[in-house]
């Protein structure tokens, strides 16, 4: 397909990206507090709230916190109390809101409404993290990999210092073993975790659900360390139009135009359209080779929903283009294939997909429903590195059917259902074929014990029978205990599996001179996940705080392990011996001022997995690249009315291991380690609010830190000693950026 032509498609349809299923998983959760003549607060409880013209509603619990079913024509929610003055407060996202009401007698009778930026998902037994659009806001965010800035468990880097591609880190593993829907529908697997987090623009996000440790079965077996849920605009309850313009001094513009039309009361449609491009040439550390690669994007979604009485139906279709460059300053593309004695890397991928959403609905029994996923895309990439070519293609099939009930009450609930997945890879590297299909139907049901105010037990199980791999068992167990209003306990215990994509998911490896080794059949990668946190929510000189304690292990049966420690070779294999991650993370959120709020956060890794000498032996090494401490502050302030916004981050990030990249090195039990310093970045933006649009500006690497000599024998590409995949910080400094947001309502 020509570009010309894709983009004129582009403009005019694609994509819709569906909400959850089933109309009551859109909860609306929030506190209701008294706000007192004195000024202090205090938690209201029975405090009634309910939609107008419904009938369904609920009531604030000992905490003053309430939780309740959102349907997507429920916006206005009354909130009442005897002897207090009844509101009714206007609700079209999921965020968690704290309303202030005042006594009937009071002078100003009034609701406050104050969107937090990171919560707690108070409910869920699995510790999860709702990251909303305050807080995607606070920094340049033009797409997934850019929407972690601030926060403290997931950390983002660029996998190498030529092609752009970016990974995630959670509980000190790759991002490989977490789980990424897109609304519930897998999305960052397969060939798409080369560069998926770019293909995802950040105006299109809602929120983010971060969960930590092993996710609910319900979604499948390859949550292995955590599961991330990305909620895009909702036709129905976004803006008429949201138009955001971007640029930055590195030359990189984007245009994101978003749009929503509620046809009639049953059908509404939805249009999320990106273009970007980079095309200028950068070189700040003179070492011959383009900071980032040039690039031109295009990619959209045009998405439909249906939504009645007695059924939800949601469809729509996806398309993404993107063309990018690397490489050597005076690397031509057009040479490709050339010998010009100027080293290139290029990478064409088109990737298309279809989805629908269909979902049954029991007026009369709210807990009741049924639903329907299926998802189908065309993945294809083509590449070169150097004169060393690529090309992979993948075609997969989703489908995810869902019934949730009660035993007898509320207070027992279930689901089951049946999965299937098919996935046909095609991969081409140099002269080697690497092609597999695979068929996995499966099944699995889910239960919840609850003891309201006290205790949620959710024990779940799935069995999925794989094709090449055989049955396979995958039981997973969440528990929530509630000490007292303000102090929650988390458990965890699960199993995940996954088949790794050696070439994609190490796409980085491939600039270099190194020889790919693989020697061995791949087997699927295993692992359990143990976990445990504690939340305490405390108020201090008036203003509310929260403190999060987790710690997580993840113990490894098998794993592709990734060896870098000859100097010579990349090798693939399978674990002999152990692999394990422990993580902890201690993190705080306070407001001590008025309009202020405050992150800080320390994290610590202990990652170690086995490898292989030449001679057979296995040395328990560090995971390389994974830094071991990190320490994150936020501070965010806004004037009265947000009519101005400042916020800053300031990151430390602690030393790492790095591969020995000696000439001739080949590692031994006795091989000293090497490890890369320790470094700090700082960024920072301000905005400034008018009536329909909002301006703002901001830097990233403020204080201009970069990886010296992030590229080995830069100046002999074709060399054996060239290595481009050593990268452990950053490769750019410091980078300046403008952006625009306009919104009709």
């Amino acid at each position: 397909m020509k570009l010309k032509t894709l983009h004129k498609w582009l403009l005019f349809s694609l994509l819709l990206n569906s909400e959850t299923i089933f109309a009551q998983t859109e909860i609306v959760r929030g506190i209701v507090i008294e706000k007192k003549a004195d000024g202090k607060t205090e938690p209201l409880i029975g405090a009634t709230l309910r939609w107008e013209n419904a009938k369904n509603g609920t009531s604030t619990d000992a905490k003053g916190e309430f939780s309740l079913s959102k349907s997507p024509q429920n916006h206005e929610l009354i909130i009442s109390s005897v002897g207090y003055k009844t509101d009714t407060l206007m609700v079209h996202s999921l965020d968690f809101v704290t309303i202030f009401l005042k006594l009937q007698n009071a002078d100003l009778q009034e609701v406050v409404v104050k969107s937090e930026a990171t919560t707690m998902d108070r409910m869920n037994p699995i510790h999860t993290e709702i990251i909303t659009t305050k807080a995607l806001a606070k920094a340049a965010c033009c797409n997934l990999s850019e929407s972690f800035e601030t926060n403290a468990s997931v950390s983002v880097s660029y996998s190498d210092a030529v092609t752009g591609s970016k990974q995630i880190q959670l509980l000190g593993l790759s991002g490989n073993y977490v789980q990424t829907n897109v609304e519930n529908i897998p999305a960052i697997r397969g060939l798409n975790t080369t560069f998926g987090l770019n293909y995802l623009p950040g105006t299109w996000l809602a929120s983010i659900d971060v969960g930590k440790g092993a996710g609910s079965v319900v979604n499948g077996y390859e949550s292995m360390t955590g599961a991330i849920n990305v909620e895009l605009a909702k036709p129905d309850v976004s803006e008429k139009l949201y138009l955001n313009f971007y640029g930055n001094n590195q030359g990189r513009g984007e245009v994101n135009l978003n749009s929503a039309h509620k046809i009639n009361k049953k059908w509404s449609v939805g249009f999320l359209t990106h273009a970007s491009t980079l095309q200028t040439k950068l070189d700040q550390n003179n070492d011959g080779f383009s900071d980032l690669p040039l690039y031109t994007q295009f990619n959209g979604i045009n998405r439909w929903k249906y939504q009645s009485d007695k059924m939800m139906a949601q469809f729509g279709v996806k398309a993404l283009y993107e063309d990018r460059t690397g490489g050597q300053v005076n690397f031509n593309p057009d040479t490709k294939g050339i010998y010009t004695g100027f080293y290139g890397f290029g990478s064409k991928t088109q990737r298309y997909e279809f989805f629908s959403k269909t979902a049954k609905l029991y007026q009369s029994k709210p807990y009741e429903g049924l639903g329907l996923i299926i998802n189908g895309l065309y993945h294809d990439n083509v590449s070169f590195f150097g004169f060393k070519n690529y090309a992979g293609t993948e075609k997969s099939l989703y489908a995810n059917l869902i019934y949730q009930n009660i035993f007898g009450n509320t207070n027992h609930q279930y689901k089951a259902g049946l999965s299937y997945l098919l996935d046909d890879y095609n991969e081409k590297y140099i002269d080697s074929t690497f092609k597999r299909t695979e068929s996995v139907p499966g099944a699995f049901v889910e239960y919840t014990e609850t003891i309201p105010e006290k205790l949620v037990f959710v024990v779940g199980g799935r069995i999925d029978f794989h094709n090449l791999y055989g049955t396979r068992f995958t039981p997973r167990v969440h528990l929530k205990y509630d000490f007292n209003t303000d102090t929650h306990l988390r458990l965890s215990a699960g199993k995940g599996w996954r088949m790794p994509n050696a070439i994609a998911e190490n796409f980085g490896m491939l600039v270099n001179s190194r020889q790919l080794s693989v020697n061995e059949v791949i087997k699927p990668e295993e692992s359990w996940n143990f976990g445990l946190s504690l939340s305490k929510d405390f108020f201090l000189f008036g203003q509310k705080g929260t403190l999060v304690l987790d710690a997580y292990r993840t113990d490894f049966q098998n794993q592709l392990i990734v060896d870098m420690e000859n100097s010579d070779l990349v090798r693939f294999y399978n674990l002999k011996g152990n692999s394990f991650s422990n993580s902890f993370q201690a993190e705080v959120n306070y407001s001590p001022l008025k309009r202020m709020d405050a992150k800080l956060a320390y994290r610590v890794f202990d990652v170690k997995n086995d490898v292989r000498t030449p001679t057979g032996e296995l040395t328990l090494l560090p995971k390389q690249f994974v830094n071991r401490d990190r320490f994150l502050l936020n501070l965010a302030y806004a004037t009265k009315f947000d009519k101005l916004k400042f916020d800053f981050t300031w990151q430390w990030n602690g030393s790492r291991r790095i591969p020995n990249f000696s000439e001739g090195h080949v590692h031994s039990a006795t091989s000293p380690a090497v490890s890369a310093p320790a470094f700090s970045n700082i960024n920072a933006q301000i905005t400034k609010a008018f009536y329909k649009f909002d301006v703002y500006i901001g830097g990233e690497n403020l204080n201009n830190f970069t990886q010296k000599d992030p590229i080995l024998g830069a100046k002999d590409p074709f060399g054996k000693n060239f290595d481009a995949s050593m990268v452990w910080g950053p490769v750019i400094g410091r980078m300046i950026y403008v952006g625009l947001r306009f919104k009709i309502k």
